[in-house]
C-alpha cells in the first residue's frame, strides 16, 4: 500500500506555490491590503457602520483574486471539465486545501468566508445534479459572481435538525401561474447581502422528523416577500449570517431545485463536498499553528534557555503532531474513498467517516490555536498573530457546522446501527 501523494499532485502544489508567489503575493503586499490579515483584519474587514457587513473593498478584492485565478486555470480545478474545470478529486482538493491553510492567513486561502484561489464551489455540484437546464445555465453566473446562491436549511428553532423544520411550502396558482406559497425562517443564511437567489428547503409533505417531504426551491432574494430581519455578529466579523424571514413568497414551479419530498439529497451533496474539504483546512491550520509555536520555541530564549528545551513546552505539542498525522491519513483515505464511490453510496457507507474528519479536525485546530497562544506567551494574546483569528473560526464552526452535535450523532448512527449499511427499519 503506497501512501506517498502522486507525483503530479505534488507537481500542481509546486505550480499553486509559484502562482501564489508571482501574481497574488504582490497583490496582497500592494496598497497596504495586508490590513486585512495583519492586526487590522477584523477592523478591515468590517462596515460596522453598515450592520457589521463586510466591507465591499474586501469583497472586492476576493473577487479580483477569484478571477485572476481562473483566468490561471485554477479556481474551478474541483468542476467537471464540461464547466471548464479539472474534473479534480475529493482526494486532491483535501491535499491542496490542507497545503493552503498550513501556509497561514493570505489572500491565496481564507478560511472565515472559504475564500481560495482553487474554489471550492459544492453549488456547481448541486446545480450540475439537480438543476433543470435554466438552472444548468446559471452554472458559469455561480462561478464569475454574477450569480450568489445562498444555503438556506437551518432555522432558529430546530438549528441543524433540518427534518423538523418548520418552513412550509404550499402548492398554489397566482395569476394562472402554478406554484407554491412559502413561510418560514431561516438562520445563518450565509451571503445573503449580496445573493440573489437562496436555494430554500421547506418541507411540502410528510410529519415532522421524516427525511422525505423536504423540497428545494431556488428563491429570488429580491421576490416579495423575503427580508433580512437581523445580521448576527459572531466571534469574527465581519458577518455576513442573517436570519431571514419568507413571509407568503411566491414562486411558479420553475423555482423547484430538484425532485419534489427529496430535498435532503441536495443538502446532504452540498454538505459532504464542504466538510471534507473543510476537514482538510481545519487540519492544515491546526499544522500552521503547531509549526509556528515549534519554531518560536526554538527562537524564544527567556531566562538564558529555549523554550523548546521545556517538556511543558514539548508534550503538549507532540500530542497535537500525532493527532494531526493520525487525523491527515484518515482525511486521505477518507476522500480518496469517496472519489470511488456515488454520493448515495457515500451517504449510505462512507457519512460517518467524513463526520468523523469534520469534527475532530475542527476539535484539533482550536486546541492547537490555544496552544500556540500559550506558547507565544504576550504575542499569543496579541493580535499581532492570527491564533485568535483561527481559534475563533474554528470554534464558529464547532457550534454552528453542528461539527460537536450533528456529526457525532451521524457517528453514532453508524456505529449503533440505526444508519447506513447496517440500519434496520423499526
Amino acid at each position: 500500500m503506497d501512501f506517498a501523494l502522486p507525483a503530479d499532485l505534488v507537481a500542481y502544489l509546486a505550480e499553486l506555490d509559484q502562482f501564489i508567489a508571482h501574481e497574488i503575493k504582490p497583490i496582497e503586499d500592494a496598497d497596504d491590503n495586508v490590513r486585512f490579515f495583519d492586526h487590522r483584519r477584523e477592523w478591515a474587514r468590517t462596515d460596522f457602520d453598515n450592520g457589521g457587513l463586510p466591507r465591499q473593498e474586501w469583497e472586492a478584492l476576493l473577487r479580483r483574486v477569484k478571477d485572476l485565478a481562473d483566468s490561471a486555470g485554477h479556481l474551478r480545478f474541483a468542476i467537471p471539465k464540461r464547466y471548464g474545470g479539472k474534473d479534480g478529486s475529493n482526494l486532491w482538493m483535501a491535499v491542496i486545501r490542507e497545503h493552503f491553510a498550513a501556509k497561514g492567513l493570505g489572500l491565496h486561502n481564507d478560511l472565515q468566508n472559504e475564500h481560495s484561489i482553487v474554489g471550492n464551489l459544492p453549488l456547481v455540484t448541486m446545480l450540475d445534479r439537480y438543476g433543470s437546464d435554466d438552472q444548468k445555465a446559471m452554472i458559469e453566473g455561480s462561478i464569475s459572481g454574477k450569480y450568489r446562491i445562498t444555503f438556506g436549511l437551518t432555522e432558529p428553532e430546530h438549528g441543524s435538525d433540518a427534518t423538523h423544520m418548520e418552513t412550509r411550502a404550499e402548492p398554489t396558482t397566482r395569476d394562472g401561474v402554478s406554484g407554491w406559497l412559502i413561510n418560514g425562517e431561516k438562520m445563518w443564511t450565509t451571503g445573503m447581502h449580496a445573493a440573489t437567489h437562496c436555494a430554500l428547503f421547506a418541507r411540502t409533505s410528510g410529519n415532522d422528523g421524516d427525511a422525505r417531504g423536504i423540497t428545494c426551491f431556488l428563491v429570488p432574494a429580491q421576490a416579495e416577500g423575503v427580508k433580512v430581519e437581523e445580521y448576527m455578529w459572531t466571534f469574527n466579523m465581519p458577518t455576513d449570517h442573517p436570519r431571514v424571514s419568507f413571509t407568503d413568497v411566491f414562486v411558479s414551479d420553475d423555482a423547484l431545485f430538484g425532485e419534489i419530498g427529496r430535498g435532503l439529497s441536495l443538502a446532504q451533496c452540498f454538505v459532504h463536498e464542504n466538510r471534507i474539504r473543510q476537514a482538510a483546512s481545519s487540519l492544515g491550520a491546526a499544522v500552521y499553528c503547531i509549526q509556528e509555536s515549534v519554531n518560536y520555541a526554538r527562537e524564544r530564549k527567556p531566562f538564558g534557555r529555549a523554550l523548546a528545551e521545556n517538556q511543558a513546552i514539548q508534550w503538549p505539542l507532540v500530542e497535537l503532531a500525532t493527532q494531526a498525522e493520525m487525523l491527515r491519513l484518515l482525511i486521505r483515505k477518507t476522500a480518496w474513498e469517496m472519489d470511488k464511490l456515488t454520493q448515495a453510496e457515500v451517504e449510505h457507507t462512507l457519512s460517518d467517516k467524513v463526520s468523523m474528519c469534520n469534527y475532530w479536525a475542527n476539535r484539533l485546530c482550536c486546541e492547537a490555536a490555544d496552544q500556540a497562544m500559550q506558547v507565544h506567551g504576550g504575542m499569543g494574546y496579541s493580535r499581532h498573530k492570527p491564533f485568535e483569528h483561527i481559534y475563533r473560526h474554528h470554534r464558529r464552526y464547532r457550534i454552528t457546522e453542528g461539527s460537536e452535535e450533528i456529526q457525532k450523532r451521524k457517528v453514532a448512527g453508524f456505529l449503533f446501527g440505526y444508519m447506513g449499511a447496517g440500519a434496520t427499519k423499526h
